[in-house]
């Protein structure tokens, strides 16, 4: 029984003194546009990326992965989601968290390089005909 106590007793300090995790906010997104404008070019090639601002907490990342087709994050590191610092596409297949270095992996929004270790949030993505719409 002592030792049941104690073992308890060890859960939750351990789990207690743990940092605090925190999310990006839920915000309504409702981007809707032809596929075929011109701030999408890139994303007539796999690998490539587009910055959409306007959208989302600090704007979106929309991307043609290999694997699953044309994908959305929103911007807002998921480090220190709190200062909104806004991620930047880099060469390829990363983006970059410029306030702190963290860098996310665009083909599934996880984390690269700590100090991240949550993905990024995703969006849901509908490409209907000419027009793609990316929503929560």
């Amino acid at each position: 029984m002592i030792r049941t106590a104690w073992f308890v007793l060890l859960i939750v300090v351990v789990c207690g003194c743990g940092k605090q995790t925190s999310y990006v906010p839920d915000v309504p997104v409702s981007y809707n546009t032809l596929l075929s404008d011109p701030a999408l070019v890139n994303l007539n090639s796999s690998s490539k990326g587009v910055i959409i601002n306007g959208y989302g907490v600090s704007g979106l990342v929309l991307y043609k992965s290999i694997n699953r087709g044309i994908v959305a994050y929103d911007r807002c590191s998921t480090v220190n989601p709190e200062a909104r610092c806004a991620v930047n596409l880099d060469d390829a297949f990363t983006v970059t968290d410029p306030c702190s270095g963290a860098k996310f992996l665009l083909e599934d929004g996880s984390p690269a390089k700590a100090p991240a270790v949550i993905a990024l949030k995703e969006y849901s993505v509908l490409i209907s005909g000419n027009t793609i719409r990316v929503a929560n």
